[in-house]
């Protein structure tokens, strides 16, 4: 019995090794595809917002052109600081236009959702989304399955210790599983509603619709 439960032991440990090797290289150093010369829009999911809105900030810069600034709004304290900026855009004195959009389901799969809606109603060709790199795999096989435009997925970076990190690894396997075994989108097409073709909201402006 006790060489049976030492075998076990072994077991276990080595599929926990093995399931924390691959959570590093893939949520961890997640593969990203180069950012395009040229952008219609970059969008920031929502959540850790504090990390993932500098980081649009500073990837505008390096883009050619006048993308549009899309932001999620969640209402959530992970995300005060873009949801502040939507509320109140004037304030940040954005050199871009900005659009804000509040996803329904307020999740990953509504963001997907949401943004194949408005690259149909703006008829943008060509959109970067920006995310949190543990979260990259999962949000990047939803915005495949949903937005019939090319995507390029660009990961900021979170200061997480070693706990938050594995917290993370165990929520981001159970939605990539998810997504990759129950797809969002069966098709592609935005939803009649949808296209109406949002708010754009500028420096001064009420946000509306889509916020």
């Amino acid at each position: 019995m006790k060489t049976v439960a030492l075998r076990v032991a072994a077991a276990a440990l080595t599929v926990l090794l093995l399931w924390l090797f691959v959570c590093v290289n893939l949520f961890c150093f997640p593969v990203q595809r180069a950012t395009p010369a040229r952008v219609d829009a970059v969008v920031v999911l929502g959540g850790s917002s504090s990390e993932r809105l500098p980081a649009a900030l500073e990837l505008l810069r390096t883009l050619p052109g006048h993308p549009v600034l899309v932001l999620s709004t969640t209402d959530t304290p992970g995300n005060a600081s873009v949801d502040s900026l939507c509320r109140d855009p004037e304030s940040a004195g954005l050199d871009a236009t900005l659009l804000c959009f509040h996803p329904a389901p307020l999740n990953t799969r509504g963001e997907a959702q949401a943004v194949r809606d408005l690259v149909a109603a703006q008829r943008w060709d060509s959109v970067a989304v920006l995310t949190s790199d543990y979260h990259l795999p999962r949000a990047g096989e939803l915005m495949k399955q949903c937005v019939p435009v090319p995507v390029r997925m660009v990961a900021s970076e979170p200061a997480l210790d070693a706990w938050q990190w594995l917290r993370r690894f165990s929520i981001e396997t159970g939605g990539l599983l998810d997504v990759t075994l129950n797809p969002e989108c069966d098709r592609k097409d935005p939803t009649p509603e949808a296209v109406h073709g949002g708010d754009r909201i500028v420096p001064g402006s009420n946000p509306g619709g889509w916020t």
